[in-house]
């Protein structure tokens, strides 16, 4: 089980995880060892809530397709177990992050005498300005 919240987790049996040949740089082992892990997630399938489903489903993200399966490709370590948990995390991450509800924005007007010193500051720059210029005898 994969925990995600406090009260989601997540079952390990509905990931797809499946064994790569890694691309790059590696000499002889890139082309003998399948390091590489391929993660598929589908999200209509999964038992994740509702909450979590719709949210994810709306997120804009490139690993995740038009279907609504999460995609993620982990090569990074040369180990397979290591690719595993960096695949796994990143799904992790994914998913806390589509479900961050952020606070609603209120506008605010700029105060009176934020404006005042504003002006000011920018009338007292205009003057240091104007002394910049050819001096007359």
């Amino acid at each position: 089980m994969i925990k995600l919240s406090n009260t989601v987790e997540l079952d390990e049996n509905e990931l797809d995880i499946s064994a790569i040949r890694s691309q790059g740089a590696g000499g002889q082992n890139v082309n003998k060892v399948s390091s590489a892990i391929h993660l598929r997630f589908d999200i209509q399938a999964s038992s994740l809530p509702d909450f979590y489903k719709e949210r994810l489903l709306q997120f804009r993200d490139a690993r995740i397709n038009k279907d609504g399966i999460v995609v993620i490709k982990a090569q990074q370590y040369r180990t397979q177990e290591k690719n595993r948990e960096d695949a796994i995390s990143r799904l992790v991450q994914l998913i806390q992050a589509a479900t961050v509800v952020e606070k609603a924005r209120r506008p605010t007007r700029p105060t009176k005498a934020s404006q005042k010193r504003r002006v000011d500051g920018k009338t007292q720059r205009g003057k240091i300005k104007s002394l910049r210029g050819r001096v007359d005898d």
